[in-house]
């Protein structure tokens, strides 16, 4: 009974995981002619939303560009890469997609974490921040935890019931995430600019 719960339990969580990554292409596409002056010449044209914009990805020295994309699934950003230190990467590659969430400042974010032949490949999930003033956009990969609880009571002796487990303090890890470079304040407008 209980394997088949557990069957059960694994074929419903694929089939959510597949589900979620259906809107996702496993992997990029490159977008012909993208560059930081088209895209701020884009931003422009457009009513920006808070979410859109130019941004620094200091962990992995990238240049990218958020813009609202008419996707499946409740995607509404498509990440493009507009610069990198890397120049295996081509400028004008989608390297992740931003879904929203029930959550205002929440969101659903794919990005790409392996190369292929191609470009990149294997989207992995994570959920994204966007901060109040709209200057940062921090995520945290997802982290797997297995807790085991054994009674030690019932395997040894009574001498060994006093010992006694102190837990170490995890280090503070500072968040990955990108940083708005245009528009400097998040609603389209530069400081000290009056529109």
């Amino acid at each position: 009974m209980r394997r088949k719960l557990l069957l059960i339990l694994l074929i419903s969580v694929g089939l959510t995981a597949q589900w979620a990554l259906a809107g996702v292409p496993q992997s990029t596409v490159v977008l012909p002619g993208i560059d930081e002056a088209t895209m701020k010449a884009k931003f422009a044209e457009t009513d920006m939303q808070q979410m859109e914009g130019i941004w620094e990805y200091p962990n992995e020295e990238m240049k990218l560009a958020i813009e609202r994309y008419k996707g499946e699934k409740n995607i509404a950003y498509r990440i493009v890469l507009l610069a990198s230190a890397d120049l295996e990467l081509i400028p004008g590659t989608v390297v992740g997609y931003i879904a929203r969430s029930a959550v205002a400042n929440k969101f659903q974010l794919w990005i790409y974490t392996e190369r292929s032949k191609v470009g990149l490949k294997s989207p992995l999930e994570c959920v994204a921040t966007l901060s109040a003033d709209g200057t940062s956009l921090t995520f945290d990969p997802p982290h797997y935890k297995v807790k085991v609880r054994l009674n030690l009571a019932r395997f040894f002796s009574k001498i060994f019931r006093g010992v006694s487990v102190t837990p170490e303090k995890v280090e503070e890890k500072l968040p990955v995430g990108f940083r708005k470079v245009f528009p400097a304040n998040g609603n389209g407008e530069k400081f000290n600019e009056i529109r």
